[in-house]
């Protein structure tokens, strides 16, 4: 096998590789918490606490509702009770009870409104724990996905690097310093192959004395345009 040949192959297994080293990392900053779940869950409590709040401030209308009528139905037995004859007395209780009446409404009106407010944050609450419970499964689902190809990808992964020790074994020390140093200008690419006498790598056709000693030359040859290895298939 040429040398052109072993660095091409080899070449192969280091871009797989740093394809399925990009994959994983991409599987693992996946794994984890997700920020729409996390948002969702933020936005469940903010909706639980405006619920709490509402039903808070109904029950305290009500209580205020009760106290009121208590109130009126203990100036209305004076007033209709016969205890009370003194009619200045009897006007102002009969004032304080229409005051006590108009403030009753108004807090009722009030717990109404509240009441629809309720309705409403209540439904909001369902939908937002339903997207909770929604996503939560999804995303428990992804994990588990998630899960499992970083393990194959890891297996995949092991066994690319252990193959590519093994061929990097076969090539000489000056040889594969030139491929590394290569790689590292070319973007991960140091060896073009030669296809209808063009160099792959730059696009540039090859001279013709360039190109027969790419073809029987066991040593390296490297284009003289984009400095890349030649292989010859």
């Amino acid at each position: 096998m040429s040398k052109g040949r072993q660095l091409y192959e080899l070449q192969e297994v280091d871009l797989e590789i740093e394809a399925k080293r990009e994959a994983l990392s991409n599987v693992q900053s996946r794994l984890g918490q997700s920020h729409a779940l996390d948002e969702a869950r933020a936005n469940l409590a903010t909706q639980k606490n405006c619920v709490d709040e509402l039903n808070a401030s109904q029950r305290a209308g009500e209580w205020e509702v009760e106290d009121l009528r208590t109130k009126v139905a203990v100036i209305e037995q004076k007033l209709y009770g016969g205890t009370v004859k003194n009619p200045k007395e009897l006007a102002s209780l009969h004032e304080q009870a229409e005051h006590l009446k108009k403030r009753r409404r108004e807090e009722e009106d009030k717990v109404l409104d509240i009441m629809t407010e309720m309705d409403a944050a209540q439904a909001n609450l369902a939908m937002i724990s339903q997207k909770v419970k929604s996503l939560k499964k999804s995303w428990k689902e992804e994990q588990a996905e998630l899960s499992r190809e970083q393990d194959r990808l890891s297996t995949n992964l092991a066994n690319l690097e252990q193959k590519r020790k093994d061929l990097g074994s076969r090539v000489d020390a000056a040889s594969l310093r030139l491929y590394e140093e290569l790689r590292t200008k070319k973007q991960g690419r140091a060896v073009a192959k030669v296809e209808q006498g063009m160099c792959q790598g730059c696009r540039i056709v090859l001279p013709v004395r360039e190109l027969q000693r790419a073809r029987a030359s066991q040593e390296l040859v490297q284009c003289g345009n984009c400095e890349r290895i030649l292989y010859v298939s």
